[in-house]
């Protein structure tokens, strides 16, 4: 037990530095969880949990990006948390056995969507222009129900929602994300807490974890560029998704 406690610990510290500064907490995160023995959907369930507290380091360490932001949470505040919510349970009536054949597509388009993401974000900045208030409002609910529903490379997604929809800077929109997203996984723990599989053993090391990495990551996100580490991340989980595929299939 005191291996995956340490391994538990390990990852938590790299999901958080990697949530922060590239939302993929996840891809760190779950598959730790997976070694440690848990089944697919137990671990998905306790990695929510433990994500609230990246979510708390991230965001106490944020408070210059967030200096005057509080208008903009509270207008996407709700269709988060109902995102969080709906995704929450989707999750718990969803079978086991087909959420594990699910995990791995979810996994490659995170990883894809992290590779592509200057890319997604240029994309979206022409699509989204014209129907700046609605779209973004429409966006943030359907990111917060995958966040709710799995969550790897939800940071991703909302990150380039927020600053092609919004006049935020990097830094803004990835302290923006931080705390929209928290919301979702707040909600989505509570359901899962009160009717999920956590495994609260595991919580405490991963969340641990968590708690130093995020709070760590912003500080290296002002000083560190992003496009190797998105590259790493991405290309190692689509590395994990061929693997979680070749486990469940």
């Amino acid at each position: 037990m005191s291996g995956a406690f340490l391994l538990l610990a390990g990852a938590g510290v790299a999901a958080g530095l990697s949530g922060s500064m590239a939302g993929l907490a996840s891809l760190f995160s779950y598959p730790a969880l997976l070694a440690a023995g848990l089944p697919a959907t137990a671990a998905n369930v306790t990695n929510t949990v433990a994500l609230a507290f990246s979510t708390v380091g991230a965001a106490a360490n944020s408070r210059l990006e967030l200096s005057g932001q509080g208008p903009t949470l509270r207008h996407f505040a709700l269709p988060t948390l109902l995102g969080g919510a709906t995704g929450a349970g989707l999750l718990l009536v969803t079978p086991p056995g087909v959420f594990e054949r699910i995990v791995p597509f979810l996994v490659a388009l995170a990883s894809v969507a992290l590779l592509l993401q200057p890319r997604i974000s240029a994309v979206a900045a022409g699509a989204v222009s014209r129907h700046r208030g609605p779209a973004v409002v429409a966006g943030v609910l359907a990111v917060s129900v995958y966040g709710g529903y799995f969550g790897a490379a939800a940071g991703v997604l909302m990150l380039a929602l927020l600053l092609v929809g919004l006049p935020v800077s990097l830094l803004q929109g990835n302290a923006l994300k931080t705390v929209l997203l928290g919301l979702a996984n707040a909600v989505a723990a509570v359901g899962f807490a009160v009717f999920g599989p956590v495994e609260w053993w595991a919580v405490l090391p991963l969340a641990a974890g968590l708690l130093v990495g995020g709070w760590t990551g912003p500080a290296l996100a002002r000083r560190l560029p992003t496009a190797v580490l998105r590259t790493g991340i991405g290309a190692a989980g689509l590395g994990l998704a061929v693997s979680l595929a070749v486990q469940a299939w």
